[in-house]
């Protein structure tokens, strides 16, 4: 993760245009129920509008915990993986503290993969709620 996010060119994030799609869905979802609703009801319409856009998703995919070789069932799961390349971790939430951040970079770390986005539906402006986290 990069200390200065301001100093980081995003421009040049490999999967771009898809984490665009992806934000481009929730400010849909967003805008259409606004705050205040459970994590499992932004996930389920955030999934309907990934797959109107034709995008593959995995839906609470689990997540094995590798320790000195041998795969552990640690009953972490995913919400969502977007074409195999991003993990989306949804919340609805006063707000995001370090931990959730620092979870999702876990969670990519344990996956293998490099973009991810935390989206936290329980804001006024969904901009606000918006975190990429680079692994």
């Amino acid at each position: 993760m990069f200390n200065d996010p301001l100093a980081f060119d995003y421009t040049k994030c490999p999967h771009n245009a898809l984490t665009g799609k992806i934000i481009g869905a929730a400010i849909e979802v967003h805008r259409t129920l606004g705050p205040g609703l459970l994590e499992s009801a932004y996930e389920a319409c955030l999934v309907f509008e990934l797959q109107e856009k034709g995008l593959n998703i995995e839906r609470q995919k689990p997540l094995p915990l590798v320790y000195k070789n041998v795969k552990l069932d640690s009953g972490y799961r995913l919400d969502l993986i977007v074409e195999t390349k991003v993990v989306v971790e949804v919340k609805s939430m006063t707000e995001i503290a370090a931990v959730h951040k620092a979870q999702l970079l876990s969670y990519l770390r344990l996956a293998n993969l490099q973009i991810g986005l935390l989206i936290n539906f329980n804001v006024k402006m969904l901009k606000q709620g918006i975190h990429r986290i680079i692994n």
